[in-house]
């Protein structure tokens, strides 16, 4: 009975390949949209998952997401310290400052300032020249996107070349010198990230009397985090979140606050509603034209369970196909555009998301078919 069904629903090739169509479209943009909109998601927090050293992140109790920088005062450093449970803690800048570039272009950058002592804080790899560098006059290191795109020195002809160890950099009318390439998680906003000491940043930053931005922590072995962070709150009235906490925090703003969501969303739907629509439609009228089969195969004695699950057989042939063939295209559109602007980023939750999605399509239609042959005579295949 398995084969019948099967040859049955491959027979029919005009049909058969418009169910394919139908469901590996669906599948293609609810993985791609949806692995779009987690990459870009990621880029929000990508600065924090980048800084794995800390357990605590101590800040202004207004921030909103870790862009949202509300400077401290310097004293709120020593406060974090006395605090009973805390091993260490550093200071760190971040801020948005311009770079002059050499044909008089302006580019504004993330600029990072360790703690001078011990350098916490810096990026996770380095492509080029070792992280003790900054300790150099005028030290910089620059991410590796950033200095071969947007911090690149242009030609006359218009042919970019990318920074390299040694060249020097304007950050708000302050020399810089690059030792270093490193690579880290883009940004949001695709801005070129700049390490330095945190001396040297509040130097290039513009005069304030804060500009301590955040305060990192490290617990002691065996502490509760969530009891230190409650006890830094108490003692200092600043807002302490661990890592965690932080990246919850600044996923909640940009879901509430943008409506990066909501289009995103609405491309995730329309593609289920277009999957349901072609692949739906297509498989009930397959069923309409096949009913004359089924109906003879009930004559010849198979009952309703038989016929329904060969219905159920070519529903889950056609809805694996189409979800492999989706899933497929997307993860190649995902690896050609790694190196790109383009956020991709594909969880198990998402191919998970996609699988459930295809199946609902699947299992409708099939549903919709089922009810048809259930209520199919069989001497209507003998009416002439």
């Amino acid at each position: 009975m398995n084969f019948i069904a099967l040859k049955m629903l491959i027979g029919d090739r005009a049909r058969y390949l418009g169910i394919l169509m139908g469901l590996t479209f669906a599948s293609l943009l609810l993985t791609q949209q949806s692995g779009i909109f987690v990459g870009l998601m990621s880029r929000t927090f990508g600065f924090l998952t980048d800084t794995s050293l800390p357990d605590i992140w101590v800040m202004d109790e207004k921030v909103l997401f870790v862009d949202d920088v509300k400077p401290l005062q310097d004293t709120q450093l020593f406060r974090v310290r006395g605090v009973e449970g805390v091993e260490w803690a550093v200071p760190l800048y971040k801020g948005l400052l311009r770079a002059r570039l050499d044909n008089g272009n302006f580019q504004s950058c993330n600029v990072i300032g360790l703690d001078d002592a011990t350098l916490i804080g810096g990026p996770p790899i380095m492509v080029e020249g070792a992280l003790a560098d900054l300790r150099r006059s005028d030290a910089v290191i620059v991410d590796e996107v950033g200095a071969n795109d947007k911090l690149a020195k242009v030609l006359p002809g218009g042919r970019r070349v990318p920074l390299q160890i040694g060249d020097t950099l304007e950050l708000n009318d302050h020399r810089a010198v690059v030792v270093g390439i490193c690579r880290v998680t883009r940004s949001f906003q695709s801005q070129p990230s700049v390490y330095t000491t945190y001396s040297r940043a509040t130097t290039f930053a513009p005069r304030e009397r804060k500009l301590l931005s955040f305060i990192l922590a490290k617990a002691t072995p065996g502490e509760n985090l969530q009891a230190l962070c409650e006890r830094i709150h108490k003692a200092t009235g600043l807002a302490a979140y661990t890592r965690a906490q932080f990246v919850n925090l600044t996923l909640n703003y940009f879901m509430k606050y943008t409506g990066i969501p909501i289009n995103f969303g609405m491309s995730v739907v329309l593609g289920f509603i277009i999957g349901t629509a072609i692949a739906g439609q297509t498989f009930f009228n397959f069923t309409l034209d096949n009913l004359r089969y089924f109906g003879t195969l009930k004559a010849m004695g198979a009952g309703n369970g038989k016929v329904l699950r060969m219905i159920v057989l070519q529903a889950l042939m056609v809805g694996g196909i189409g979800y492999g063939l989706g899933v497929g295209a997307a993860c190649l559109f995902g690896a050609v555009s790694q190196n790109s602007e383009l956020a991709f980023r594909l969880p198990w939750q998402v191919l998970a998301l996609t699988a459930g999605a295809v199946l609902l399509i699947c299992v409708g239609a099939a549903l919709t078919s089922m009810w048809k042959v259930i209520r199919l005579e069989p001497a209507v295949v003998f009416r002439s």
